[in-house]
């Protein structure tokens, strides 16, 4: 297994970790009720997705 020749200091390695940052995740509007909703998954208020119902929301199946 490789080792390092010599140790990095705590600047490097910290300066090098400042760049992992979270991201919120990108919120769109649902064209049919108005609701926040994620993008790629369907609407979690009224189950529609792509202009159909795939969710029966009352039930909480497909």
């Amino acid at each position: 297994m490789a080792l390092p020749k010599s140790r990095h200091s705590k600047a490097r390695t910290r300066s090098r970790r400042a760049n992992w940052k979270l991201e919120a995740p990108s919120l769109l509007l649902c064209p049919n009720c108005g609701a926040y909703k994620l993008r790629h998954v369907a609407c979690p208020q009224c189950g529609y997705y792509m202009g159909r119902s795939v969710i029966d929301v009352k039930k909480g199946k497909k």
